[in-house]
């Protein structure tokens, strides 16, 4: 595999979310820091899809850092809605992942989003991305 290799647009992962009650403010709406825990919560289940246990993988002494962070919101959510986040991985290279996210509801998109991960070890320190991990499938 090239370091700069794009993924195939087969890399994603659907994940339906219903928002819990202490997910939301006062006025009933989908608090904004909860997105980015959204988003965390694809990334985990995009690699867990893909046969791999990010527990197992910290127990390996392999961990993966956010490094870059954005949501663009667009419209809100409510408590007790169900939600889709659509996880895809955009990019990869041999220490690095960025990941994109569309959050919605039915046909409305909610929010979208962009992450980007390195790899590291216990020592804190940048580590090459083990080739397990980047194989495609």
């Amino acid at each position: 595999m090239k370091a700069d290799s794009p993924p195939s647009p087969l890399i994603q992962h659907t994940l339906a979310i219903r928002v819990r009650y202490p997910e939301v403010d006062a006025m009933g709406y989908l608090h904004h820091s909860r997105f980015l825990q959204y988003f965390e919560m694809g990334r985990i289940e995009l690699l867990r899809d893909r046969g791999h246990s990010y527990g197992d993988l910290e127990r390996d002494g392999i961990f993966f850092v956010v490094v870059k962070a954005e949501c663009r919101y667009k419209s809100p959510a409510k408590y007790d809605q169900e939600l889709t986040l659509i996880t895809r991985i955009a990019r990869q290279t041999a220490v690095r992942i960025d990941h994109t996210y569309e959050l919605k509801r039915g046909n409305t998109v909610l929010a979208e989003g962009a992450t980007t991960i390195a790899c590291v070890g216990k020592d804190g320190q940048l580590r090459e991305i083990p080739e397990y991990l980047s194989k495609r499938s």
